[in-house]
């Protein structure tokens, strides 16, 4: 077998890498000159993964060792510490969701017949898996199911910075399920709202019509599903600024438009003056919103320490 097309063998070591002994690694008169666990630094890698590594170790000596026989030092501190392998892994996360929703086309209004149900929301972990030393994932996700559920502090940061996404998790027109504690987050959640939405919201719109300018000058071609949910975010971000709410359901007045740009319907050349229109009226709205420039950080921690309270409760 040609070793240079066997994907199953492990990359190469660089020069300096600091590792560890899996096995016992004998001196020159065939003795144990180090015992499994020893740690060494490689000193000189080999040209393919079948050959020996030469191993430098504390006390100055060397040896030629095989690959099986090393691993990272970094992977040998870390072994035992992944949620996988641990106690802790026996806890179903899924059974902590605490809010759940839909968001995306069928939350906008702009749904067809074949539209995927995209569900996404928070959990809120058991206080001792949170204190424990293996942590807490920042999210669960199933793509198979579409759903995406933060970590609750994870789901809070985000807020705070006006994640376009969180944000309109927090101000979705459809509620699957809201637990007590949860509903204490969304009679609280105009505390998530400032004029940072001009700037997270902005930034990404441009950065994204960049990005689809570029498909359309290289290929000729874009998903225009992508840019009929730019101009979608610039005009949710638009009336945010405006009435101090996220309105999630696309108003009356654009939807035929938008929905235009989803089917192809509407030149690009538009489509870009629409964008660029739209950023003049976002900066008026910037400088007339009544927004506070920061959100309330400390509402915001309050309720952190508060939910946390009910998990140790519960």
């Amino acid at each position: 077998m040609n070793d240079k097309f066997d994907n199953s063998l492990p990359p190469i070591l660089p020069v300096g890498t600091a590792v560890v002994t899996r096995v016992e690694v004998e001196g020159g008169d065939k003795t144990t000159a180090h015992p499994a666990g020893a740690a060494g630094l490689i000193i000189r890698a080999p040209v393919d993964p079948e050959h020996t590594y030469r191993v430098r170790f504390p006390g100055g000596d060397e040896a030629t060792v095989k690959r099986r026989d090393l691993q990272v030092l970094k992977h040998f501190q870390r072994e035992g510490m992944d949620l996988q392998s641990n106690p802790l892994a026996e806890y179903d996360l899924y059974e902590h969701v605490i809010y759940r929703c839909v968001i995306g086309s069928r939350a906008y209004g702009l749904e067809h017949g074949e539209s995927d149900v995209d569900r996404r929301g928070v959990y809120l972990p058991p206080a001792r898996m949170q204190w424990s030393l293996y942590g807490v994932p920042e999210q669960l996700e199933n793509t198979d199911t579409e759903e995406c559920y933060w970590e609750l502090e994870k789901f809070l940061k985000l807020a705070l910075k006006a994640n376009p996404n969180v944000l309109e998790v927090l101000y979705s027109p459809i509620i699957e399920y809201v637990d007590p504690i949860a509903q204490k987050l969304l009679d609280i959640r105009r505390v998530f709202l400032s004029k940072l939405i001009y700037q997270t919201y902005n930034g990404y719109a441009m950065s994204q019509f960049k990005k689809l300018a570029q498909d359309i000058r290289n290929r000729g071609s874009i998903k225009w599903k992508h840019a009929m949910h730019l101009i979608r975010l610039l005009l949710a971000g638009i009336d945010a600024l405006d009435s101090q709410h996220v309105s999630v359901r696309v108003a009356d007045k654009h939807r035929d438009d938008l929905l235009a740009i989803r089917d192809g319907q509407t030149a690009w050349d538009d489509v870009d003056r629409w964008r660029l229109d739209l950023h003049k009226q976002f900066e008026a709205a910037y400088q007339m919103t009544s927004l506070p420039d920061r959100p309330d950080y400390d509402a915001a921690n309050a309720y952190l320490i508060e939910a946390r309270a009910h998990a140790l409760k519960r």
